[in-house]
């Protein structure tokens, strides 16, 4: 495949394996990137992964997503409950985006229940660890196929 999937990591992923471990788990998110680079070989894809805890930076990555990507697996953080500006810069691309959470977003804190970006997004996995990301490849791959 010419075009990559675009992993975005937001706010404090890249606290990962430090942050919670009891919620997120002990791996790092280089852990985790390098899982989505081998799941994404055995696909025949390319990831191209990314973190910022800077909710612009995100945006810029969505919009770059929309002219080099064939997909995006955001996992958006804590901006998925607050960003009306990510939801749309999600709506201003064509391609398609799933919403990825490393816990059950829904058995968590009340205010974890909405998510601002779901009706953006073409599906939403969550409660999975870090195998969140892995199931998101996948699903990616047969939207895109």
């Amino acid at each position: 495949m010419s075009k990559p999937i675009f992993v975005l990591n937001g706010p404090n992923l890249n606290m990962l394996g430090k942050r919670e471990p009891g919620i997120y788990g002990g791996k790092t998110l280089a852990d985790v990137e390098q899982e989505c680079a081998a799941v994404a070989a055995e696909l025949g894809l390319t990831v191209e992964f990314r973190q910022s805890n800077h909710e612009g930076v995100l945006i810029d990555w969505m919009h770059e997503a929309g002219e080099r990507a064939s997909a995006v697996a955001i996992n958006a953080g804590a901006f998925t409950h607050t960003s009306i500006a990510l939801h749309d810069a999600i709506k201003a691309i064509s391609v398609p985006v799933v919403e990825l959470h490393i816990s059950n977003v829904h058995a968590r804190e009340e205010f974890r229940h909405h998510s601002m970006i779901a009706p953006a997004c073409k599906g939403i996995i969550c409660g999975f660890g870090t195998q969140s990301y892995v199931l998101a490849l996948h699903a990616l791959k047969t939207t895109i196929a």
